[in-house]
């Protein structure tokens, strides 16, 4: 494991993870349900392994992802139903803990090998959020854990991530990097995703 910085050890990684079997339904005219589920543990893996070294936890109520994370070593909080409020589970579970900065990760990004990027500004009040490849979603966010920031999934999102930062006189770092931005919610996502790993595209009735 690479050496972190001291900063990096104040700060936590919160993945929200609603299930592996469920979600993903726009994928459904390529991958039969037990390929996407497969593919949301691969790229969930992926996640946890950049935040390797980092305090991270997950946030679910799926038997099945519970006890991935038990396998893994990674606590679990109960998810409490959106995408919303688990960021702020996962915001209230670092505040507990005194660490100052908390990244909120999304579990379906492909590509991601480290999250030192987001997590290196520490106890610095400056929000950071990575736009997906289609400039819409925030798969990564990153902020103070004691600023109220009013987190807005859905789409759109980046666009309103980035507006509450000015709302609370927040500095914002748009950080764009494939690796952190390109997750996987449409059929031609798989596509780019073979493109980028050099794998033949998945083909409908594969």
């Amino acid at each position: 494991m690479p050496l972190r910085s001291p900063d990096t050890f104040d700060s936590a990684v919160v993945v929200p993870l609603r299930s592996f079997r469920v979600g993903k339904a726009r994928l459904a005219s390529r991958l039969e349900p037990a390929e996407r589920a497969a593919l949301a543990r691969e790229m969930a893996e992926r996640v946890i392994d950049a935040a390797q070294g980092i305090p991270t936890v997950v946030v679910s109520s799926d038997p099945d992802v519970i006890s991935w994370t038990e396998l893994r070593g990674v606590e679990c909080l109960a998810d409490p139903g959106t995408l919303d409020a688990a960021a702020c589970a996962g915001r209230s579970w670092a505040r507990e803990r005194a660490i100052t900065r908390v990244a909120v990760v999304h579990a379906d990004l492909p590509l991601v090998t480290s999250l030192d990027r987001v997590v290196s500004p520490g106890a610095d009040p400056v929000v950071l959020a990575v736009p997906c490849h289609r400039g819409d979603g925030t798969p990564v966010l990153s902020i103070p854990s004691a600023v109220n920031f009013r987190f807005s999934y859905g789409p759109g999102s980046f666009g309103r991530h980035c507006a509450e930062a000015e709302r609370l006189g927040l500095p914002l770092r748009v950080v764009r990097d494939p690796s952190l931005s390109f997750d996987i919610d449409l059929p031609e996502d798989l596509d780019q995703l073979a493109r980028r790993t050099r794998l033949p595209a998945t083909s409908p009735g594969a």
